[in-house]
Parts: C-alpha cells; sequence; structure tokens
C-alpha cells in the first residue's frame, strides 16, 4: 500500500517536487531510448554514480537484459555491485534498490534520497539533462561547495564532478524597477574533467535517456510493436484499396 500511495504522488503531484527550478537554464532535450548503446552506457552511469545513495527500487535487474539487449551474466558482472545485510551478492531477479537504511540515510543526508524510478515522468528530460549539466562551486554552499542553475540549494553533491570538472558562474547585472538585480548569466569550466564539454554532453544525455527508460519501460515494446503496426495498416490499406476496386468494378 505504501509503495502504490508513493507512485500516485509522483504521477499526481509533479509541481510538488519540480518547485524552485529556474526555467532560464533549462536546455531542450529530446530523449532517445531506440539507441540502445546509450541506454547501456546510462545504465553503467546510474549503477556507478547514483546508485549508492538512490534507488530505482520499481525496476529489477532482470528486465536492463530484456530491454537493453544484455545477457544475465553481463548484467550480474557489470551493473550489479548490491549485496543484501548478509554479503549474498544481489540477483539479476530482484529490484534495484540500495542497501543504505533509511535511518542511516537520514542521520547522513537529513533526508531519505528519492527513487529514481519515474523522476524523468516528475521532471522531464530536458530538466534532467540542464540538472546534470548546471553544477557550479559556491563557497557559501557548506559542506557540499557547489550549487545549481535549474535547481538552487540542491542537496546533493556534483557526483559526476570527475568528468565534467568544477563551473563557476560568470554574473550579470540588470536594473529593474530601480534596483540592480545579480544573476548568473552563463558557467565556465575552472577545473577541467576527465571529459570535454562536448563529451560530458553526452554523457548527460545517456544518463537521461536511461532515466527516461526507467520511468515507462513499456515505451521500448510499443515502439517495437509500433513499426509493424504501421507496416501492416499500409499493407492492409493497399489490399483495402485494390479489393474496393475490384468489388465496384461491375457496379460502374
Amino acid at each position: 500500500m505504501k509503495k502504490i500511495f508513493s507512485i500516485l504522488v509522483v504521477l499526481v503531484a509533479p509541481g510538488a517536487f519540480a518547485a524552485g527550478g529556474s526555467s532560464e537554464f533549462i536546455e531542450h532535450f529530446t530523449p532517445d531510448t531506440t539507441n540502445k548503446a546509450s541506454l547501456q552506457r546510462g545504465a553503467r552511469l546510474f549503477v556507478n554514480y547514483c546508485m549508492s545513495c538512490h534507488s530505482a527500487g520499481y525496476h529489477r535487474y532482470i528486465h536492463l537484459a530484456r530491454d537493453l539487449y544484455l545477457s544475465e551474466k553481463q548484467v550480474q558482472e557489470n551493473l550489479i555491485f548490491t549485496t543484501d545485510e548478509h554479503g549474498v551478492p544481489t540477483k539479476p531477479g530482484e529490484l534495484m534498490v540500495v542497501p543504505m537504511t533509511e535511518k542511516y540515510a537520514k542521520e547522513a543526508f537529513g533526508t531519505v534520497p528519492p527513487n529514481l524510478s519515474l523522476v524523468s515522468r516528475v521532471r522531464g528530460a530536458s530538466w534532467l539533462y540542464s540538472y546534470l549539466k548546471g553544477f557550479y562551486l559556491d563557497t557559501g554552499r557548506e559542506p557540499i561547495g557547489v550549487n545549481n542553475t535549474v535547481f538552487p540549494d540542491v542537496g546533493m553533491p556534483h557526483v559526476l564532478w570527475e568528468l565534467q570538472g568544477f563551473q563557476i558562474p560568470v554574473y550579470k547585472t540588470e536594473t529593474r524597477n530601480g534596483k540592480e538585480i545579480r544573476s548568473i548569466e552563463r558557467l565556465e569550466i575552472a577545473v577541467p574533467g576527465e571529459q570535454s564539454p562536448e563529451e560530458y554532453a553526452v554523457t548527460a544525455a545517456d544518463l537521461v535517456n536511461f532515466l527516461v527508460y526507467l520511468g515507462e519501460p513499456a515505451r521500448l515494446e510499443r515502439q517495437r510493436l509500433g513499426i509493424w503496426i504501421v507496416l501492416f495498416l499500409v499493407v492492409f490499406t493497399i489490399i483495402a484499396h485494390f479489393l474496393k476496386r475490384e468489388y465496384w468494378r461491375d457496379v460502374h
């Protein structure tokens, strides 16, 4: 019952989760869940960088094998790094949850990191993409030391900093109603990461594509079936056209 209630809250009240963001820095992004290579890279990013805190508790590892064209062995060896309280490795048929307890999470972070299974349906792909690219250094925010352009005062550290590096804000000053207002104009790389900005943009896209897939796994099946359904309708239309001509030939 608790799980069902959580799903309903996420689906019917997205505004509660999206409050506080800045639309000025949201960059349009169109997800591509047909790109299996991107989804596979996104899955790897998710389990390596996100699942230390965030779960995808409405999804099972075995579904990754089915949907991303991976073998069960590949999923077991490359995407599962958790164990139970007895040290037994998680099995592919189990849910994608983190071993961290809610009590420990509240003590360590002050809150329980949200389940990311449906985050793409709450926030949207463009918001997530911009969020991953929007971290910047902010020395006034201890202990994490970073902020975000689309989620001001975010409580999450920049977990992908090794890849992107660290950005700093470039400010602009505008006069509104006789008052000078200082705001961020753009972000610039201050400490380069392992990837160039172009490479990191691909990384962010891969992770967002995977999150979009998590939010609606049936989308892949619909896309596969949709191609065959359209082909069937085209062929059926051609056959129906010639049948109509045959039946009405004698009438005319």
